[in-house]
């Protein structure tokens, strides 16, 4: 049966599996090494084993009295742990969850209210005014019950606990206590995990390391390592001895284990984020607490006290202070405005809002009252921490900055922006949380906050362009060689040969429609398509040309450029503007600096990089000015249409109400769109210009559906599952589909060479995430992929709202009908999961969410040039 060995006195412990050294490849070593291995990495006690005899399943234990034999199947052998070890001068040991350390959670010095000793945890503090609202560090478990007596003489009725801890945290015994500690990575052991993947949950975490704390104690005399002192390492790393799991508590045991003696206390885990807003998801916890508390209820009975409410967080700072504002919030609910009047008086600092924030109270319903009460309830919880405070601290770093520099391989002056741009996405969505609060609370929250933002999707579309640096980016860029011009030859490949006959590239016409496109044209250019378009063939007298473009754009020397950096000069520079004239002042700006500093220029044309002194400048404005003047029938619009994105609602608004006032005053009008390079942008603008012409002269004859015999038809059909979804729910939605489709063919047929079509773009841009060669590359095709398939949906959106809304002749915006009509029908929503389910199971991908896909692209990886508007 095996080998026996007497155990002797001493327990069989020696390293673990993963350690043993397996040689040779007969099927005989193996098995001896599983045997002998089984055996070395089994702690056994004393007291039982007299024998132990080895086989290939588990160890076979014949006690002392030779009265019991057992086996033992113990985990901890077949697990593969990993080891480590912080410098060379320290032991090498386990590592929790395959990779992290187990360090103290809070140093003494986190606790600057110095409360620990007198309250039980690190920051103890009540908010200002009457409100009961409470905010700590982290405390130990005797710490924990120390508070709870703390809140037990000021008599309240009803306790709600909030951990805001999105980290794993395990209580370590220490003498007669339970001390909190964290995982943390080798590289930075001041910082907690955070951002988890795969949708683990912190309490999941924590008992998978408090099992894993426990056969580490197995393999190694009953003790494990842990850190105390990071700072200088100082006796370090200490023992800490670990019998059973009874030696360990995970975060839930220690908050709800004292309650039992306390019916009226109640405790949530509400994760927040250390940086940012909070997810929706995470508003959508919250707001389940205040439908399942009665005490919290609009209904409650007003002569009972409030609740209190605790927030906790690691030091008691930054999320302890963002549950405080919700809670603030909450109660100012409750007690109403009367109330809230008295509270504590407080005396608000007004300094200038930002521009998306001033957006946001413009739109929203009582929306200075709105933001006035997040303002109070900031000022009620600012003891520790000042929401509003570090939004500005943060922008004047960020403008201290002069000449930007990079620290481990990052821009300092990204950095900054990325905390501002956070700090006030925080304070955007505190507004945003109290809005909906004004909403739904009387309605006793008949809606999540996430179907409340599908239903106000336009906010969503205020955070895309909260950063508008670039409205402040001097024209001087240009000038002094931080930025380069780029010829629109160089950006516009002509592929379909017309540069030569019409002096622009990708000149094109959509079939038995007077519906143009082609790339950025010249003065030169613009002039040759005018004239062809009323030459005594096609005989318009009228044309309305769309320029799609979102960039700073000049004509010099008789050629089109537009500004770039130097080292992405691929990459556009999208301005967000909220109207054309800030585009046109920025373009007026750059002409003059251009002819005022009279210097040779870096530029890259279509053959190279040259210097040239621009001795000529026209702005887009300018051009057809002057063009006007030669042409009295052409109408000029700049209607910025994002790149690869679903069009945002107000582009369709534009682009229609352009079409309309120019069919109004002559039926036969021509319509001409261009872009950077006459493809992308152009292609949709001109699809979306003929399902307008057919809605005003008639659809033509939809011919019988095509047989399509290559790989993935259905989807190169467009009938991917959302899509089918969305057009399941629309009236005759198969039809409008088609109707789609059929524009969609018909702009294709006139642009064969560039090898473009929206429907195979979509499952082409998918299929090359498997073989993107970086993490970067394979989030970039996926983005690109899913904008892809939302301009899709909302094409057929725009020819759902022509059919429905052609009998009041279209007098209800799309942008309208789309939060009146669309959004009720859960179209919003739709979008806000989109995804291929078809390929793949489904991924928590941020992508797939509103929030992410529409924030402004590229806003992270270009140079900051101007101020944080």
């Amino acid at each position: 049966m095996g080998t026996t060995a007497s155990a002797g006195s001493q327990p069989a412990l020696v390293a673990p599996t993963h350690q043993t050294s397996h040689q040779g490849n007969s099927m005989a070593e193996d098995r001896s090494s599983l045997s002998s291995s089984s055996l070395q990495g089994l702690y056994i006690p004393n007291s039982k084993a007299k024998s132990i005899i080895t086989n290939k399943v588990a160890p076979v234990v014949i006690t002392y009295n030779c009265r019991e034999e057992f086996q033992i199947h113990d985990s901890v052998l077949s697990d593969n742990y990993t080891v480590g070890k912080i410098s060379d001068a320290m032991p090498e040991h386990y590592l929790v969850l395959g990779e992290f350390f187990m360090v103290q959670d809070v140093s003494s010095r986190a606790d600057v209210l110095n409360t620990t000793g007198s309250y039980g945890a690190p920051n103890f503090r009540k908010a200002k005014g009457s409100y009961p609202l409470y905010g700590m560090g982290q405390p130990s478990l005797n710490g924990f019950k120390q508070v709870i007596q703390k809140l037990e003489s000021e008599a309240y009725e009803e306790v709600i606990f909030f951990c805001v801890r999105e980290e794993p945290i395990v209580f370590l015994r220490l003498d007669k206590d339970f001390v909190p500690y964290t995982p943390r990575r080798k590289e930075n052991l001041h910082e907690n995990l955070h951002h988890l993947k795969g949708g683990l949950r912190a309490e999941q975490l924590e008992l998978s390391i408090r099992k894993e704390l426990c056969d580490f104690a197995k393999l190694n005399e009953n003790s494990f390592y842990v850190y105390n002192n990071i700072e200088h390492f100082k006796d370090e790393p200490q023992h800490v001895r670990i019998m059973s799991e009874e030696d360990i508590h995970v975060t839930e045991e220690v908050y709800k284990r004292p309650l039992f003696s306390l019916p009226s206390h109640r405790y949530y885990r509400l994760p927040l984020p250390i940086e940012g807003a909070p997810m929706e998801e995470d508003f959508d916890a919250f707001v389940n607490v205040l439908r399942e508390s009665p005490g919290l209820s609009v209904l409650r009975d007003g002569s009972r006290p409030l609740p209190a409410l605790f927030f906790s967080c690691q030091e008691g700072v930054g999320r302890t202070n963002l549950g405080l504002i919700l809670g603030a919030l909450v109660l100012h609910h409750l007690q109403g405005a009367a109330c809230a009047s008295r509270e504590e008086g407080t005396q608000v600092n007004h300094q200038p809002e930002f521009q998306v924030i001033q957006n946001l109270i413009s739109r929203l319903p009582k929306g200075q009252q709105v933001l006035d009460e997040v303002d109070r309830a900031i000022e009620m919880c600012s003891e520790m921490h000042n929401i509003k405070d570090a939004i500005y601290e943060n922008k004047r770093k960020l403008d201290g900055i002069a000449e930007d520099y990079q620290i481990q391989g990052s821009s300092t002056r990204g950095y900054f922006l990325q905390r501002t741009i956070q700090s006030l996405e925080r304070y955007f969505y505190l507004i945003v949380f109290n809005a909906y609060l004004h909403d739904q609370y009387p309605q006793l929250f008949a809606q999540s906050f996430s179907q409340w933002m599908c239903m106000n999707a336009w906010i969503y579309r205020l955070l895309g362009g909260i950063d508008r640096s670039e409205l402040s980016a001097p024209a001087s860029l240009v000038t002094d060689g931080s930025r380069i011009l780029v010829s629109s030859e160089y950006l516009a490949t002509d592929l379909l040969g017309t540069a030569k006959e019409m002096r622009v590239s990708n000149f094109r016409r959509v079939l038995k429609t007077a519906v143009y496109g082609m790339a950025q044209p010249n003065s030169e250019a613009v002039s040759v398509v005018l004239s062809y378009l009323m030459d005594e063939r096609r005989k318009h007298s009228s044309m309305l040309w769309v320029n799609l473009q979102e960039e700073l754009i000049l004509e010099g020397n008789g050629q089109m450029f537009t500004p770039r950096e130097p080292v992405c000069v691929e990459q556009p520079i999208p301005v967000c503007v909220q109207n054309m004239q800030q585009l046109e002042v920025l373009e007026l700006a750059l002409k003059e600096e251009i002819l005022r500093c009279e210097k040779w220029l870096e530029v890259t044309t279509e053959q190279e990089k040259q210097m040239r002194m621009l001795k000529s400048c026209h702005t887009l404005q300018e051009l057809f000015a002057q063009q006007k003047n030669l042409h009295p029938g052409l109408t000029y619009h700049r209607i910025p249409f994002s790149d690869c994105c679903g069009p945002k609602e107000k582009v369709f608004d534009q682009l229609l109400e352009a079409m309309k006032s120019t069919l109004a005053e002559d039926p036969g009008s021509a319509f001409i769109f261009n872009c950077s390079d006459g493809k992308d942008r152009t292609t949709a603008a001109m699809v979306i210009a003929t399902l307008t012409l057919w809605h005003f002269n008639g659809f033509p004859e939809c011919g019988d559906e095509e047989i399509v015999s290559v790989p993935d038809a259905k989807y190169t059909k467009g009938e991917f599952e959302v899509v089918m979804q969305v057009v399941r729910v629309l009236p005759n939605g198969y039809r409008i589909k088609r109707e789609v489709d059929m524009a969609l063919d018909i702009v294709s047929e006139t642009m064969t060479p560039m090898h473009y079509h929206l429907r195979e773009i979509i499952i082409c841009s998918y299929k090359q995430i498997k073989t993107a060669k970086t993490e970067a590359e394979s989030q970039q095709l996926r983005l690109r992929s899913l904008q892809y398939l939302e301009r899709y949906i909302y094409l057929i959106l725009f020819n759902s709202y022509l059919h429905l809304e052609k009998k009041d002749s279209w007098r209800r915006p799309f942008s309208l009908w789309m939060h009146q009509v669309a959004a009720r029908a859960g179209i919003y929503a739709t979008l806000n999961q989109l995804g291929f389910p078809e390929f793949e199971a489904h991924k928590d991908s941020p992508l797939a969410s509103l929030r992410y896909r529409w924030q402004q692209p590229s806003v992270h990886s270009l140079p900051i040039r101007g101020d944080f508007i």
